[in-house]
């Protein structure tokens, strides 16, 4: 069965593909408009030890410190940021969405690490093609577009997990 993922997993994950640190994790928090301590973003990485042996797939994903939407999103604008430097014709605020404005953080995920890391679309195929995923150009493009547009489809928990698989293979090659 698949396993169903939460924004903490996406930040678990998207941690460990590109090596961020923590202090770099709090950074991107506070470049995106949120404050978090070292002890928050610890909690938000750390799942909760359940006693029981047969647990059912949500509570696999429980963490300390569930995060939402718009707290995933302001990490992802702060990312951004720290890895490209602030906008010289934007003020330095990222934009704040609130969390029920933000259906398809999956979607949102993709869009925000290929502006962050100036990926091509060429080069996010190629890192889905690293996770064995082979989406058309087509079909990334309708998970890069906004919502709203006639074209957008929503990114699906196995399109965002083998994206981060890729990432994962290609930045930590050794």
């Amino acid at each position: 069965m698949e396993e169903l993922m939460n924004n903490n997993d996406l930040l678990l994950r998207l941690r460990y593909a590109l090596d961020i640190k923590d202090t770099d994790i709090v950074k991107a928090f506070e470049l995106g408009g949120l404050t978090v301590t070292k002890e928050e973003e610890k909690d938000m990485l750390k799942k909760i030890a359940n006693q029981a042996e047969e647990q059912d797939e949500f509570e696999k994903n429980t963490y300390v410190k569930p995060i939402n939407n718009q707290v995933f999103d302001s990490f992802l604008n702060g990312f951004i940021i720290l890895k490209r430097g602030p906008q010289k014709n934007k003020s330095a605020e990222a934009p704040q969405l609130k969390s029920n404005q933000i259906r398809h953080i999956n979607n949102i995920l993709l869009k925000k690490v290929k502006i962050a890391l100036q990926l091509t679309s060429d080069d996010m195929l190629d890192i889905m093609a690293e996770a064995g995923v082979y989406p058309s150009k087509g079909e990334l493009g309708a998970i890069l577009r906004k919502e709203g547009h006639r074209n957008f489809k929503p990114c699906g928990d196995k399109y965002a997990r083998n994206f981060l698989k890729g990432l994962a293979l290609c930045y930590r090659e050794d």
